[in-house]
């Protein structure tokens, strides 16, 4: 009887499937290019904010059963224990089913597009739901908003890949998935469509930004649907800006850019120390899991994606945070209070490493609003424990979220809108404004890329929102350089070398060693009278020092060295084999018809 039951409704979702994309096959073939993408981004938005739903209502529904257990049971250090739990269960799942790994970060989205033609595994899908709702939903200090937008741009890459959707559909697709999570996580669709600007896109018209907005604004209605005020991060009360308070924003602006610098650093480092730490994955998440229980254990807020604290901080509740902790009796101790939050800002980056490294899913977004509320709740007590003046805790708390989002992620207008969205107003954009801009341009002076896309920007791989490195990195040298190129053999003789330059079209020649390597080249410019005559002398002092590069190099870094060496030839090496050489002409030539094909419109 049940395996007849699990057959009938295994039957009915394989009809809805197959009638669901029948139906959009033959709207394909009825509407036309533009009015099927507009259809196809409202159907992607839906997706990407059930997926939204499934995870914040996962994750919010154990934060508070742990409650319960702690207050039934009297175990006020339950905390500890569940994200030991939830990150062995996470990589329980990935090693059993999902082929040992999974992509994590928004970089992968960026890599996505710039590299793989916006193509994004199917087991996206469904993969960030279920490993960031055991990681955070049990307790693992990170956040769900890079699971959503992989999850958003998956949706909206496969669906295109269905439908047989060309490049710039398919990735249009994927960033209004990207915009409709973020639209629904925060209820706030400008915010959305800035995220997907912003971060995911490198180069877009003015049309593209309808479907984005189609997404944006479905995501924030879907967010009015299915999840509450308690779920949404939100402060519907009327902040208002007193420019007599000018100073402290700015000032708050400029710790921001330090604390986001120190923030992204020691993150990297902690995430890469626990991420090498064992090859045994078993092993490293245990210990991993073990040391973020002992920093729950000290610092409860570090629990879970840790949105509660923001609002008991911009209600003058902070002593709420000292619960279940060693300091609970020292609540009501405004300094020893200021010294808690302080602490628990400055150790956060190490609770998200650790999460993250031992193989835990998350992100960095929630983290940056929860260390940029802490921030703010310190600058404004500090100057009122001071006696300079009282400054309101709810204005700097929510605007230090702007300031640490703008430093994190190099995303000033996303930060802006999104804090300007959740508190129901523009009442605080100004000091929004000031404090985004401040803290991102000290950030950018100590750190080039944003935290997320780091490590890949170190290797050269890709930087999406540097246009120029995006196209470059999408040639394939291996497809472009010339193969047929003449050398000639130590001891070199001008016979040798007049044979090449009379023979064959290339204006310079390289030397090769005995033993078949480069050991420079000869240049026709440099040698051109020397041709005429008949004498043999030492050709020595012509050989010069080449440009030389690996055929697996993107050609950005091609770029940068003909660029530097003023030499626009690059011999290209395999293995210490010389393959052949590009010419700058050659990549430039590629480089324009990619930034054709790139361009969404």
């Amino acid at each position: 009887m049940h395996k007849n039951k699990n057959s009938k409704h295994n039957a009915f979702f394989k009809k809805l499937s197959f009638g669901f994309l029948t139906f959009v096959k033959l709207l394909k073939a009825v509407l036309t290019e533009r009015q099927f993408l507009y259809f196809s981004c409202v159907i992607v938005a839906v997706g990407s904010a059930l997926a939204v739903t499934v995870l914040k209502l996962f994750a919010h529904n154990v934060f508070h059963f742990t409650v319960y257990i702690n207050r039934l049971l009297k175990l006020p250090y339950l905390n500890s224990l569940l994200p030991v739990i939830g990150i062995l269960l996470t990589v329980l799942i990935i090693r059993k089913f999902l082929n040992g790994s999974i992509e994590k970060g928004t970089s992968q989205i960026m890599i996505a597009v710039a590299k793989k033609s916006g193509i994004m595994p199917a087991k996206q899908m469904y993969a960030q739901i279920i490993t960031s709702s055991l990681t955070v939903g049990m307790g693992g200090s990170a956040g769900l908003e890079s699971p959503i937008t992989i999850t958003g741009a998956a949706m909206g890459s496969n669906y295109a890949q269905v439908f047989r959707l060309n490049y710039k559909d398919r990735t249009l697709l994927l960033a209004c998935g990207v915009a409709a999570g973020i639209a629904t996580a925060f209820n706030a669709p400008v915010a959305g469509v800035l995220f997907a600007i912003e971060v995911i896109l490198a180069d877009m018209s003015v049309s593209a930004f309808i479907p984005l907005i189609i997404s944006s604004a479905t995501g924030a209605i879907m967010a009015n649907l299915t999840l509450n005020e308690g779920i949404l991060l939100s402060f519907k009360r009327g902040l208002f800006f007193d420019y007599h308070n000018t100073p402290y924003y700015i000032l708050l602006g400029v710790v921001a850019g330090f604390v986001s610098v120190y923030h992204a650093r020691l993150f990297r480092k902690v995430e890469h120390g626990m991420s090498r730490y064992s090859d045994n994955v078993y092993r490293r998440a245990f210990v991993g899991a073990a040391l973020l229980a002992t920093l729950i254990f000290l610092f409860p807020p570090l629990f879970g994606e840790g949105y509660e604290n923001i609002k008991s901080l911009a209600n003058n509740e902070a002593g709420l945070l000292l619960d279940n902790s060693l300091f609970e009796e020292f609540r009501n101790n405004q300094w020893v209070v200021l010294a808690f939050v302080c602490l628990v800002m400055l150790v956060k980056c190490v609770a998200t490493g650790l999460t993250l490294g031992s193989g835990g899913n998350g992100g960095n977004f929630a983290p940056s609003l929860i260390v940029g509320s802490y921030l703010g709740f310190i600058v404004a007590k500090v100057i009122g424990l001071l006696g300079i003046k009282n400054v309101p805790l709810d204005n700097f708390t929510v605007v230090g979220m702007a300031a640490l989002l703008s430093g994190l992620f190099h995303a000033p207008l996303t930060a802006i809108f999104l804090i300007a969205e959740i508190t129901g107003g523009y009442g605080l954009i100004i000091p929004l404004m000031l404090v985004s801009s401040i803290s991102f341009a000290i950030s950018k002076r100590y750190d080039k890329y944003s935290m997320d896309i780091h490590a890949i920007a170190d290797q050269g791989t890709v930087f999406t929102s540097d246009k120029d490195r995006n196209i470059l990195n999408r040639i394939d040298i291996g497809s472009l350089y010339i193969s047929e190129l003449e050398v000639v053999n130590e001891p070199v003789s001008m016979a040798d070398v007049r044979k090449v330059f009379t023979g064959f079209i290339q204006d310079f020649v390289p030397v090769m060693t005995a033993s078949g390597q480069v050991r420079g080249i000869i240049s026709f410019k440099d040698i051109k009278e020397q041709l005429l005559s008949s004498d043999e002398f030492s050709l020595e002092k012509y050989i010069n020092t080449p440009n030389i590069s690996s055929i697996d190099d993107g050609a950005f870094m091609i770029i940068s060295l003909m660029e530097q060496s003023k030499n626009d030839n690059v011999l290209l090496l395999k293995n210490n084999v010389l393959m052949g050489y590009v010419t700058k002409d050659l990549i430039m030539d590629s480089y324009r018809k990619n930034l054709k094909k790139l361009r969404i419109e």
